[in-house]
Order: C-alpha cells, then sequence, then structure tokens
C-alpha cells in the first residue's frame, strides 16, 4: 500500500496557474493536470462529500453548505457531524480493501464523529460570558493538545473573518506534518483555504491577490518538499474555481416583495420565520435553495425568479434529478446564478431593521451564506480602533456586539458553486493518473484508492 496525501488548495484553477507561481510551476512541469467537472452546488461541503465518497448529493445527502432542516423548522450551515453524510467515505472502504488502512483528515469538513483514524477541525469555544475563543477538536482528544502546545492555538480569526490570512492554512500544514511524524496514516488529507478567501474578496485582481498567491506558493512549497522527502505521494486539487462576480441577486427580498417571507420583530429588529414563510432561500454563494409550503406557491415563485435579473435557471423536479440532488434536503427550487451573480441571503427591505447579527461575523445564526463577513465596513470612521475597544471589553468581561461587518453586498468581487464554468475556471487534479482529461468529480474517490494502491 502506498501513502499518499491529498492537498486541497482551494480555489486553485487554471486562472491561478497562469500566474506563474515559481514553486507550483516547476513542481508540476512532469504532471498531470486535470480539470474536474463540478458538482451542483459547487460548494465546499457538496464537493467534499462527493470526492470523499464517490457519490453525489441526491445519495450522500450534503446538498450545500446547509439547508432548511424541517423538522425543526431552522436554517442551519456549516453542521460538523459526520453522522449527516449518508454515505460511507473513502476510508471506510479502504478499510475494507486493507484492513491496516490508517487515514488522517486534516480540516476537511463533516469531520466530528467520523470514523478516520485521525483527525482535526475547528471548534471555537462559546464561553458563557459571551466569548468566543479560538480552540479546535480532534481524534484523538489528546492529539488537540498536542498540537496546540507546540503549534499554539489555531488561528480561527485568521481562519474566517476580516482577518483571513495565510496563519489558518499555514497552522494547518505544520499540524498535518506532525500528525504524519506520530501516526504515519496512509492517506492525509489537507485542506489549505487561503486562496478562497482572497479571491472572494478581490476576484481575480492579480494587484491585489497576487501576493496571497505566492503565500499560498511558499507554502506549498514546504510542505510538498517534507511529504515527498517522506516518500508519500502527493497529489493536489481543488473544490472549485472562483469565478469573478459583480452582482448580487437579494433573492429572499424578491420573495419577501412577493409577500410569501415571514418575519419576526424582536427589539425592532426583524428575524426570518422560516417555519412560516411560504418561500423562502437559503441562499449559498451561487446557488440558493428554495422551500415553498405548496405547489401553487412553488409555481409563483419559478415565474418570479425566471424573470429576475442574475437567475441562469430555476430547476425542479426532473431537473433537480438530472443534476443528482434530488434528496428530502434539497429545496422545492434549486435556483443557480449567473456567472457573474450571486446570492445574498438578505431577506430585510431596510437596514435598520436589519438584525443585529447581520453585522457580526456569526456564520451559524445567518439563514445563508455570507462573503462580507471578511470585510470591515468602510463607513465605520476609526475602524480598527472600534475592533480594540469592542474586544478589550470583551475581555473584561462586559457584553458587546461586535458590529464591524457592513451590508454592502456589492463589495464581494468572487464567487462559486454555478456550474456554467470555463475551463479555466473549473476545480483542477494535479498528479494523478488522469491524462489530462477532464474527469467527474465522484470520479475523485476511486482516483484516490488507485493511487494507494488499492484498487
Amino acid at each position: 500500500m502506498n501513502k499518499v496525501v491529498v492537498i486541497n488548495a482551494v480555489g486553485l484553477s487554471q486562472r491561478v496557474l497562469e500566474c506563474d507561481p515559481p514553486f507550483l510551476s516547476k513542481w508540476m512541469d512532469d504532471k498531470s493536470l486535470a480539470t474536474i467537472k463540478p458538482v451542483l452546488p459547487a460548494v465546499t461541503c457538496s464537493v467534499q462529500t462527493t470526492y470523499l465518497t464517490g457519490k453525489y448529493p441526491e445519495e450522500h445527502g450534503i446538498v450545500a453548505n446547509g439547508w432548511f432542516f424541517r423538522d425543526e423548522c431552522e436554517v442551519r450551515l456549516w453542521r460538523q457531524s459526520n453522522h449527516l453524510v449518508q454515505s460511507p467515505s473513502i476510508w471506510d472502504h479502504a478499510r475494507k480493501l486493507n484492513a491496516d488502512f490508517t487515514c488522517a483528515n486534516m480540516f476537511w469538513w463533516y469531520n466530528m464523529y467520523s470514523s478516520v483514524d485521525y483527525g482535526v477541525t475547528p471548534r471555537p469555544q462559546y464561553r458563557a460570558n459571551g466569548l468566543k475563543i479560538p480552540d479546535c477538536y480532534s481524534k484523538p482528544a489528546e492529539l488537540r493538545h498536542t498540537l496546540q502546545e507546540r503549534l499554539g492555538t489555531f488561528p480561527l480569526f485568521d481562519f474566517w473573518g476580516p482577518k483571513t490570512s495565510i496563519k489558518s492554512s499555514q497552522w494547518i500544514a505544520d499540524a498535518s506534518k506532525m500528525v504524519f511524524d506520530t501516526y504515519q496514516p496512509d492517506l492525509t488529507l489537507v485542506y489549505l483555504p487561503h486562496l478562497d478567501y482572497c479571491l472572494q474578496k478581490f476576484g481575480h485582481d492579480y494587484d491585489k491577490v497576487h501576493g496571497d498567491i505566492l503565500e499560498l506558493d511558499l507554502l506549498l512549497s514546504g510542505l510538498v518538499t517534507y511529504y515527498e522527502s517522506q516518500g508519500v505521494k502527493v497529489l493536489i486539487l481543488s473544490e472549485y474555481g472562483i469565478t469573478d462576480v459583480n452582482h448580487p441577486v437579494h433573492i429572499n427580498r424578491v420573495l419577501r416583495q412577493m409577500g410569501l417571507i415571514a418575519v419576526r420583530e424582536e427589539n425592532g429588529l426583524e428575524l426570518l420565520d422560516a417555519g412560516m414563510s411560504k418561500a423562502f432561500a437559503v441562499a449559498d454563494h451561487q446557488i440558493a435553495h428554495v422551500y415553498c409550503q405548496n405547489e401553487e406557491i412553488r409555481n409563483q415563485v419559478r415565474g418570479q425568479l425566471e424573470k429576475t435579473e442574475g437567475i441562469a435557471r430555476v430547476l425542479e423536479g426532473k431537473e433537480i434529478t438530472s443534476n443528482h440532488l434530488d434528496h428530502p434536503r434539497s429545496g422545492d427550487l434549486v435556483v443557480e446564478a449567473q456567472p457573474s451573480s450571486w446570492f445574498t441571503y438578505y431577506y430585510w427591505l431596510d437596514d435598520e431593521k436589519a438584525p443585529d447579527f447581520a453585522r457580526m461575523v456569526d456564520i451559524h445564526r445567518k439563514p445563508g451564506y455570507d462573503p462580507v463577513e471578511m470585510f470591515l465596513d468602510p463607513e465605520k470612521r476609526f475602524i480598527i480602533p472600534r475592533v480594540a475597544i469592542k474586544l478589550l471589553g470583551k475581555k473584561l468581561g462586559f457584553r458587546t456586539v461586535m458590529d464591524l461587518i457592513p451590508l454592502d453586498a456589492t463589495l464581494v468581487k468572487g464567487s462559486h458553486g454555478q456550474t456554467n464554468l470555463s475551463d479555466r475556471d473549473k476545480a483542477v487534479f494535479i498528479g494523478g493518473s488522469t491524462d489530462g482529461a477532464e474527469i467527474e468529480a465522484s470520479a475523485v474517490h476511486d482516483l484516490l484508492l488507485r493511487e494507494l494502491g488499492l484498487i
């Protein structure tokens, strides 16, 4: 059995490689480069789960980064339990082929309570005094302590939010090397998010992102060199490429204006009441799942959305089935944005009525994905001193709202999720036995088993 590491450099595409990052360009000279046909939706949780199970969302059940939990009448994103995945993963299949097989999952999603041998994933502490403290979760439990004693606390605020930086990817890379030194797993899955976030903020504006590309390239140089020195086969892939966008589509505001969205007012602010809404959308980058109370409303919604600027297509019934999304968790309609557009979760019509968490980094209370969380509000004066004062207040035990995030969706310049992509913007697979041909996302599973020497 061979030892293999799969480095998920999120956002990597041929368009990025055209910038000629020095290490990657040289390393790729004698290796195959294939594009990966995008999954619908081309978002983190759906794509990663497709790679790891060899199945599509209709079978593994991960229809987006989050969905409407119908039994609770709640929208929930970024859940972490592996029990949500409804198909066996590659490590389960590999163990049946070789009982001695071991796997380390370093920050790929649905990493809690899985049957993987070793795993590390972000897991902040939410303390009773309102503080959110950076931390991580591991299997075995003592691994968390070992890693953070040697590497420092996992830099959560460099992983997501306005402070995102190479530090989080560097920590994951260093932790991955430590795990390999300690356990020698046969398959190691490494997640490096750095490129994803800068491209979502700025698109392919290379004056702004060139430095980030070079930072990731330098990190990859050290990581790849380390693994190859240990006799490990290195594969580099991505989940998706980023497309440049300039048009946010406020899909829930369209439904609100149709009289279909229900809100509940608390302290003068509006909260989405999904369970009482006749129709609402869970927005996730360039895809949205729309949940409707009945067929009449569904037909009404489809007609309106098909006329909405920025929407490429509205799927239902057999169209959802043909796109491998026929699963009870999916919306009654699945809506795909045009390449230059993306979906906000915004449902209020007046920013004065926006909930307090709308202006915060708060990935669990927002009923949709919010890339604007990567920006500090440019309209607030002295924003850095404001951040410092609020953080000091929290540390002193005062509760405060970290209302530092703007409500201006036009700031976002890159997105992903839709499938109408040029080859330059598709995910890539580097170093495998692909002969340079485009591959299906579900084929990654068997390609990895082949590289391991198990099939």
